[in-house]
């Protein structure tokens, strides 16, 4: 049996909504002032690493013990994750060529159908759907999940490859010049929503108001330290281990039904661009 956290689904509607909140204020002409409008909501983009956390842990969720136990087709896996995505994002990048016709234009429309784009070191710059670019490192990720499941067979091989990637994050950044955008400087964020998964029982005896005040102070590390990769991760990993704690959840069905039109693994992605089954 599948499990379940329903109160997830809650928290990527809050990270939708602040995106939403960031997009809206960045294009719009007016200003209001004030330390939440010019420091609060424009931080909010980095909700993105929180995305990457809680996709990793309900891709977990859905198919890490069918990938480990061999008891799923790669084949049927992989047409799944195109048949979600592909429709509605090959609409959209079609509309934006038709709407701002070139020949870059056609290049990167190529790029965005094939939906591999996000192996590209300059996803981030990719005009067409420019905003997508977490749809392309999504889908880098769902490529790479059985390899992903692999560091995870177990806690110590998970922690060995933990810290390598945070190794990893702080080469792209300081020597390859590469950002969020590319796969291995995010996968300490991935490999973290991994590690909740596998201490996930071990999570739920821990005492609620303590992971909520522990959350809290994560935040207020966030914006006193500023927005570096361990301060997002700091803050996606409080934010998704307070939920399961929390809320609970586990196998069967949801204790908290937010949005349950979302699957496991289906993460809406942010500036969008939201798959459905």
């Amino acid at each position: 049996m599948k499990e379940r956290y329903g109160a997830i689904d809650g928290l990527r509607m809050i990270a939708c909504i602040g995106i939403m909140m960031m997009h809206l204020r960045a294009n719009n002409d007016y200003e209001i002032g004030g330390y939440f409008y010019n420091t609060v909501i424009p931080s909010f983009t980095n909700f993105v690493f929180l995305f990457m956390t809680v996709s990793a842990f309900g891709m977990c969720c859905g198919y890490y013990e069918k990938v480990k136990n061999q008891q799923i087709s790669l084949s049927d896996f992989y047409a799944k994750r195109f048949k979600k995505i592909l429709p509605f994002f090959g609409i959209l990048v079609l509309i934006d060529v038709l709407l701002s016709p070139s020949r870059n234009a056609v290049y990167e429309a190529f790029a965005d159908l094939t939906l591999l784009f996000g192996f590209l070191p300059n996803a981030g710059n990719i005009s067409v759907i420019g905003v997508g670019w977490f749809l392309g490192l999504i889908f880098v990720f769902y490529l790479c999940f059985p390899f992903f499941c692999v560091l995870l067979a177990n806690k110590k091989r998970a922690w060995i490859s933990f810290a390598v990637s945070l190794l990893y994050n702080f080469v792209c950044a300081e020597y390859f010049e590469v950002e969020r955008s590319n796969i291995l400087y995010s996968a300490c964020f991935f490999l973290a929503g991994g590690l909740i998964y596998l201490y996930r029982k071990e999570l739920t005896k821990i005492n609620p108001y303590f992971a909520v005040i522990l959350t809290a102070v994560s935040v207020v590390a966030y914006y006193l330290i500023g927005e570096y990769s361990m301060t997002c991760l700091l803050v996606s990993v409080c934010l998704l281990i307070c939920t399961i704690v929390v809320r609970g959840g586990g196998t069967g069905e949801p204790h908290y039904p937010i949005l349950q039109q979302y699957q496991h693994g289906n993460l809406p992605v942010p500036h969008g661009v939201v798959p459905h089954d």
